[in-house]
């Protein structure tokens, strides 16, 4: 280990190749968990102006309707007359939690409308529907 005395100062060079390595992992890791993240099934959410957060309950229970008129609890499918009886076995092994219900945008009403009336058959005071907020003035007015 020499050391060149003539030399012309200390050279401080910033090696940046770490710090590429770095981000581009936790890029990757980010890209590979954050569609993990969603509960539920996948659905398009009908757009509203005023959209509260769930304030209470813990987590909450999801329930979905796609678009093509199947219904989930979770991700796993259930049939429109197991609906009742899945969703008190869901209750039982979350008590108090709430229900998220997720209806898909283009999804026939008559279905939404006959999944409603099927929680109103179990014990849960109360469901809370899931809506994307409109983002700004242009969307309220069909710009978008």
């Amino acid at each position: 280990m020499s050391m060149d005395v003539g030399s012309k100062g200390v050279k401080s060079d910033i090696n940046v190749t770490p710090l590429v390595d770095v981000v581009l992992v936790l890029l990757i890791i980010f890209m590979v968990i954050t569609p993990m993240l969603q509960r539920g099934k996948a659905v398009t959410l009908p757009d509203a102006k005023l959209v509260s957060e769930l304030k209470s309950g813990g987590d909450p229970i999801i329930l979905s309707v796609t678009r093509d008129g199947k219904t989930y609890i979770e991700k796993e499918e259930v049939k429109k007359a197991d609906l009742a009886p899945a969703l008190e076995a869901a209750m039982q092994k979350q008590p108090g939690a709430p229900i998220m219900f997720k209806g898909d945008r283009d999804a026939d009403y008559k279905v939404i409308r006959e999944a409603i009336l099927e929680v109103t058959k179990t014990k849960v005071m109360g469901v809370s529907l899931a809506a994307s907020q409109l983002k700004d003035e242009t969307d309220v007015k069909g710009g978008k």
